[in-house]
């Protein structure tokens, strides 16, 4: 994987990519909340060399700091497709993590023609009919909750409260480790990314998915409601919905060859949907 980079007005945002000389399927990794790339390398050891691969540390994190918060989540799709453009992935497949699953979303807005498949992992609808008043309330005060939280809690919890394997726990200490130090910048990204997603529930868009497309869901997920969300997703939608015995909310670290299968098997769909 080749780490490179892009400037937008706020910030210049790191990315890395691998790509095939013959084409082929185009996987575009984004990784959730606070997480970098680090949280898809079970997926890139596994695809690197069977399909093109992107991932990202998205605007604000980790290396892609700093960064003005100040942007929506559309000007991250927007900025997304800026970079897969460049690297020639004209039909990508999104697998988006919780917040990574949000920008996907987004991008499926945006952009419907260009996304030729699109998995969810342990993320959520967009729609405002998913969501109660309240629950869009609470997603704008997160900031002060960060803050103000001890340190050591959170770091605890983002990290056992997010994954039941020993790598996935280990993998997401690392990660949080990165603001170690620097609580305010964990409270002000984490603050931004949920105020960023109540804003765009609000704004009431379709945000269908047209492609083929696949919900993955731990079925030891403690993060938010996002069990209730993925019934309810899958019941509204028909989208198919696998649930991953004893995963958390990162199944694609806890359970990493049943994720890649799934993954695998929507690169089939997206290359042969005459079978689908």
């Amino acid at each position: 994987m080749q780490e490179k980079t892009y400037a937008t007005p706020r910030g210049t945002i790191h990315y890395w990519v691998s790509a095939l000389p013959s084409g082929g399927s185009a996987l575009a990794l984004l990784p959730g909340l606070t997480a970098d790339h680090r949280l898809f390398d079970k997926q890139v050891e596994y695809f690197e060399g069977k399909a093109s691969l992107l991932v990202w540390d998205a605007p604000g994190h980790a290396a892609s700091w700093p960064f003005e918060l100040d942007f929506t989540l559309m000007d991250k799709a927007r900025w997304l497709d800026e970079i897969l453009t460049a690297e020639g992935f004209d039909k990508p497949v999104i697998v988006g993590q919780s917040m990574g699953g949000y920008v996907g979303q987004a991008y499926a807005q945006l952009f419907p023609e260009k996304l030729a498949g699109f998995i969810s992992i342990d993320s959520a609808p967009l729609g405002r009919e998913y969501v109660t008043a309240l629950e869009i309330w609470l997603l704008k005060r997160m900031e002060p909750v960060y803050r103000h939280y001890p340190w050591k809690w959170l770091l605890k919890s983002g990290t056992n409260g997010v994954a039941t394997s020993e790598y996935g726990r280990a993998l997401m200490r690392e990660i949080m480790m990165t603001y170690d130090g620097d609580q305010a910048r964990y409270a002000k990204l984490s603050g931004h990314g949920f105020r960023m997603l109540a804003e765009a529930m609000e704004a009431d868009l379709p945000y269908r998915i047209d492609c083929p497309a696949r919900l993955i869901c731990g079925t030891k997920d403690r993060a938010g409601s996002c069990i209730r969300y993925n019934k309810a997703w899958h019941k509204k939608t028909g989208i198919p919905l696998s649930w991953i015995e004893g995963a958390g909310h990162n199944s694609n670290t806890d359970a990493p060859d049943e994720v890649n299968a799934l993954i695998e098997d929507l690169l089939r769909r997206v290359a042969s949907p005459e079978k689908n």
